[in-house]
Order: C-alpha cells, then structure tokens, then sequence
C-alpha cells in the first residue's frame, strides 16, 4: 500500500480538559508526519464546551459533530474520508512528536495488516499501559490484557497484538470491510478486543509497533461518567456480549457451564455486579444472536480460526 497521506481523529465526549492538555501534541505529530496528515475531532454529543473550545480554539483542527455511539461513532466518519490509513485516539491520549510515521510504516511494508499500535505509557511516563494485548479465557470468560507476566522485559519489541483501545491506526477499507466497531458494545469497553477478533477471523491482522510512543490517562470519560463500579459492570456485560457474539463449539460450551457458577458465587458473597451485568447482556440478546448470524459463528472452520487467536495471544 502507498500511503501519501494519513488523517487523525480525536474522539471526545464531554472532553474539554483532556483536549485542552493532549491535542497540543496531537497537532505537533501531525506537523512532524512525513506525509501530510490532518486532524479532526469527533464531537459525541458532549453537553460541555468541548466543540466550542475546539472551534475558537485551534483553526487548523477540524471538527464533526456526531450522535453518540461510542467508538462506533468512528465507522460513518472513516466513511467519509479517503485516507488509505487512519489513526484513531481517544481524547485523553498525548502522542509523542514521531509517534504517526512507524504506525504507518508496516502498512506499506506487509499484506495483512488492519491496525498498528504504538508503545503506550501512562500520562508520566513512568508506567507501561499498553498495547501489547494478550488474552485468556478465566472461568469460561475471555479476559484482555496489556500488562501480562514479563510484559517489561517485552514492551519494546515489535509484534502481533490482539486488541488495541485507545490509539491505533487503521487501515480504513479493511476497518470498513469488517464492519468497524460494533455499536452494540456502547458506550464501550472491549469492543476494541471484538474488533481485533474479527479482523483476525477475516484474514488480517494487528501489529505491535513500540518505535512509536503515546500517554494514556485512562477512563478519562468511563470514570467521570459512569464512576468505577460502573465502568468494572460495564465491562462484565460486554464480555459476556463478546462471549455470545463470537465463540463457539468447546469454548462457548465451557463459557456456559461457568455462568451458573460464575453467578452463584457472586450471589452467595452478597455482590450483584454480575448479577446485573448478566441481565443487562440478555436484554440485547436479539442483537448479539443478530450479530451472529452475520458473522455465521461455527461454520466453515470458524473453531480452528478461533482456537488459532486463543493459542497465538494467550498468556
């Protein structure tokens, strides 16, 4: 692929101070980029000044207004654009000077590449965040993670990576191809893992690129909007969404066996968290069973394909 040109899109909601203190070198990125490389944001609704801000604020930074749909607020807006590359950020991301060029590079280098993701710190620096994402399955669940045993002494080699949240960069007809992220994770939470998932089940694949560097604060809309309890339910429904939406054969059959148990368990110690989120995931049962057949979960070597992802990014 040749990639004369890339774009940058910042989502927010509700987001002014973490645009105020990292789009500043968002910007400085984009100036440093080797090809031309424009900045957008992605407005979700907010109720604050965050448009606003933006507008009087920085004249090169274009802005969009959308309906809130999470993540899946990106898919109508690369829709748009045509850019062959995109990086998408959350808006409490900062983006080291030369971090657009090596999250480029593999694009043009290899044939199966859907996303690249950079070396991620937290806002000091101090510690690893990200996006080096393996995952397991834990009690019939499958569980993400970034910062898996020996992740320090793996940080900056390059390699594949399951999933990434915060900032990637995407190419956009691949991205469009597999239906860009899935609104039925909304507001949000593994839906990134979803997205990975189906891109390796469709032949593509993401690529862990620590030559380039960015800071995440981390929940920066999540906590401030839903709290931590919140947010950790959230995150338990939408795993069982993924559960539903995209295994099968022995690993769905295990996933089931552990959900009474599972439940139990957190009844007995008087915590309904799961409780709830479980209830929470059966009222969209209808779209998660619509997904599926979409994406005829079980047919045609889906369950090698599957187990293939398990063993490659297990830890």
């Amino acid at each position: 692929m040749t990639i004369d040109r890339t774009h940058i899109l910042v989502l927010t909601y509700n987001g002014r101070r973490w645009l105020e203190e990292c789009l500043p070198s968002v910007r400085e990125a984009a100036v440093r980029s080797k090809v031309p490389c424009r900045v957008t944001v992605v407005d979700n609704g907010s109720t604050d000044d965050s448009a606003q801000f933006v507008v009087s604020r920085w004249t090169d930074v274009e802005l969009i207004r959308e309906r809130n749909l999470g993540l899946a607020s990106f898919n109508r807006v690369l829709s748009w654009l045509d850019e062959p590359v995109v990086l998408l950020l959350n808006d409490d991301v900062k983006l080291d000077p030369d971090a657009v060029g090596p999250l480029l590079q593999p694009f043009a280098e290899r044939h199966d590449v859907l996303f690249t993701a950079p070396l991620c710190w937290t806002f000091d620096g101090r510690a690893y965040e990200g996006m080096r994402t393996r995952v397991r399955s834990r009690f019939g669940l499958i569980q993400g993670m970034c910062r898996v045993p020996e992740h320090e002494r793996l940080a900056r080699i390059p390699d594949l990576t399951a999933a990434a949240g915060p900032v990637l960069a995407v190419d956009r007809r691949r991205f469009l191809e597999i239906g860009g992220y899935d609104p039925i994770y909304f507001p949000g939470r593994i839906e990134d893992l979803d997205l990975g998932f189906r891109g390796w089940m469709a032949g593509y694949r993401g690529y862990y690129v620590p030559e380039s560097v960015a800071y995440h604060r981390g929940f920066g809309t999540f906590e401030t909007e839903l709290g931590t309890s919140g947010s950790d339910r959230l995150a338990r429904r939408n795993t069982l969404i993924f559960m539903w939406k995209n295994t099968a054969g022995a690993r769905l059959l295990a996933h089931l066996l552990w959900l009474p148990v599972r439940l139990g368990a957190s009844l007995l110690r008087g915590r309904l968290d799961f409780a709830a989120a479980m209830v929470e995931a059966l009222g969209r049962l209808d779209r998660v069973l619509e997904s599926r057949r979409e994406l005829a979960v079980g047919q045609g070597g889906w369950n090698a394909r599957q187990e293939a992802f398990y063993q490659r990014f297990r830890w």
